[in-house]
């Protein structure tokens, strides 16, 4: 009797592994997975590198402008320059190992269970280094690279538990410094806690549609505030400082490492952070023959960084 031919369905081209095209799924359920998941990814300026360790980020002073006297030459002005330079962090993974006699003895797939996870961890450090790098940037009121550039601000709300009322006001003046700084009105954004969050959608005064239809109490969802959107997360709240809160986050690095539990809101405009790319999310899978098993791996490797600090603002509960 002839034995079959099979179909190899993770064969490329009836050439090479048998498993080559497995990996494309792997990492596309990554992919899915962290754009499902992060909060920040499309909130800050983008510059992708093919090589180096940093990117540079041009600060342009502004240029003024006056009357002319009839018969004057005009010379031209001094425009100041600057620069903000974002570093890459280190290569940043998240990994797994299936033994293959689990796999086998197993009655349910965990692959694309792993796969998720995978992707939603490195969604969350993502997450959690742009927030706390903003978070500290006002803590420091760090400046701008040139002096036409204001620094960052944190507003102490004056109440360890300030009222909904008092968030939602503190919003409303932040928006005015933001347009006092001449920073565009466009892509300015509020993140919360869940627990700020849900409050604010209990505010009549923000749902009321006489004032503009702006979320829904029964679906528990709130658009925008002073027209910033408002965006939770359980990444602002975490304190970094503590001991034993860096051996909880080990895939936190030391450049973010900042205490934001009394942070009630973070306000920034998309111009003031930004984000270096060196490696894009990506995947590998590999078949270890010495420990019978698969190793999964997914990584990236980039770096944030503060270029218009004056874009940032944080409402901080009196301590």
């Amino acid at each position: 009797m002839a034995n079959a031919v099979p179909s190899r369905v993770g064969q490329a081209n009836l050439a090479g592994v048998s498993d080559a095209l497995f990996l494309k799924v792997f990492s596309g359920e990554v992919m899915s997975s962290f754009n499902a998941n992060t909060v920040m990814s499309d909130k800050t300026r983008v510059r992708n590198i093919n090589s180096g360790k940093s990117a540079q980020f041009a600060a342009i002073g502004r240029i003024g402008a006056e009357y002319h006297t009839p018969g004057a030459e005009i010379l031209g002005s001094l425009v100041e320059h600057g620069e903000k330079v974002v570093t890459i962090d280190d290569l940043l993974i998240s990994n797994s190992f299936i033994s293959n006699i689990d796999e086998a003895k197993n009655h349910y797939e965990v692959r694309s269970e792993y796969s998720m996870q995978m992707g939603q961890a490195l969604a969350q450090v993502y997450d959690r280094s742009l927030i706390s790098l903003a978070v500290k940037t006002a803590t420091a009121a760090d400046t701008g690279a040139v002096a036409d550039q204001g620094a960052a601000v944190a507003t102490n709300l004056g109440s360890l538990t300030p009222t909904t009322q008092t968030i939602v006001d503190a919003v409303y003046a932040a928006a005015a410094r933001l347009d006092d700084k001449l920073l565009s009105a466009a892509d300015r954004f509020v993140i919360v806690s869940p627990t700020t969050y849900w409050n604010l959608v209990q505010n009549d005064k923000l749902l009321d549609r006489d004032f503009g239809a702006n979320g829904s109490y029964t679906d528990g969802t709130i658009m925008k505030v002073a027209g910033m959107q408002i965006v939770k997360s359980n990444n602002l709240g975490v304190n970094h400082l503590l001991a034993g809160n860096v051996a909880d986050y080990p895939d936190f690095d030391t450049k973010y490492m900042v205490d934001t539990t009394a942070i009630s809101a973070l306000i920034f405009q998309r111009g003031a952070l930004a984000t270096v790319k060196l490696m894009e999310l990506s995947s590998e899978s590999e078949y270890d023959i010495r420990r019978q098993g698969t190793l999964m791996v997914s990584k990236m490797a980039c770096g944030h960084g503060a270029v218009r600090p004056e874009g940032i603002e944080t409402l901080v509960n009196a301590v």
